[in-house]
This record gives C-alpha cells, structure tokens and sequence, in this order.
C-alpha cells in the first residue's frame, strides 16, 4: 500500500527516522485540504516513545481543524539540519515522512499533559509552561498522528 523509498541504498532504518522524529522540533503537516487540495502547514510536535504516536497542538477552529475533521489521513515530513562540507553548495540531510490517521484528543485533562510535555522540547521553564497551560490551555486542541507507515532518507542536494 505504501511505497518505499525509490533509491533504497539511501533509506533510512527505522531506529534513526524515531530518533530524527524525536529530536526534531518542527515539520510539516500534510491533510487533505478544501476541495481535495492538499493543506500543509509548518507545525512543531513530540514524539511519544510510549505509544509510538505524535502529537501536535492546535487552536480549535481554522483551515488545518476543519480539514482533520473531514479526513483523518495525513502525512507528517521532518527533516534535519543536514551537513555541508567546506566549499561545497549542498547540504546532506536525513529527511522522514510519516503516513498515517490523525485523531482529535477529546480528554481535555490528557491534552493538557502533552502540551506540557510537548513544551519540554523547547523549554524546561516550568514557570513560562505553567503560565501558558494556565492562559492557554482552555482554548487548545491536541491531535495524535497514528503511523502507519514511516520512511526516511539520506538526501543529497547535489
């Protein structure tokens, strides 16, 4: 159902595609958007090691809500920073695609606790995420991305 990567000898193992999920702190977020084009938004998000999922948090209404609403296939691609040698124009980077359903959160208490812990990528500032639980949370939405499929590759830009 899903392809692979086409250039296999440049395919990544799925240990390193969890680790750049994990220590990556932005990407972006592919839905089906209105009538049928595809939406995609810059988004940041946390990989969680227990469930196998990743969460991102959003407002509650908008383009990005409605269309998850519609449709809960999606796909999530993150990339590093890459690599550059001295004198050289192109980057080499790692770069993974995750396929798979989006859910809507609906336990407002759970929501709650992964935006905390979707914080502690950024900051250990437990005064800032205190306040931001505090003044935001009422108004956040958290959706889990499912993976059903994960592919990740070597990229060189030359």
């Amino acid at each position: 159902m899903f392809r692979e990567v086409a250039r296999a000898k440049q395919a990544l193992d799925r240990e390193t595609c969890i680790r750049i999920l994990k220590e990556e702190k932005r990407g972006v977020l592919a839905v089906q958007g209105d009538d049928g084009y595809p939406y995609a938004m810059p988004l940041n998000h946390w990989y969680c090691e227990e469930d196998g999922k990743l969460y991102f948090h959003s407002g509650r209404n908008g383009h990005r809500t409605d269309s998850i609403r519609r449709s809960d296939k999606a796909s999530f691609c993150v990339m590093n920073q890459g690599t550059q040698e001295a004198g050289n124009w192109w980057l080499d980077f790692e770069s993974v695609i995750v396929f798979g359903r989006i859910e809507i959160i609906e336990d407002h208490e759970r929501a709650l606790d992964i935006s905390r812990r979707l914080s502690y990528k950024f900051t250990e500032d437990e005064g800032y995420i205190q306040y931001e639980i505090e003044h935001s949370g009422p108004g956040v939405m958290v959706f889990a991305l499912t993976p059903e499929h994960i592919t990740g590759k070597l990229v060189h830009e030359r």
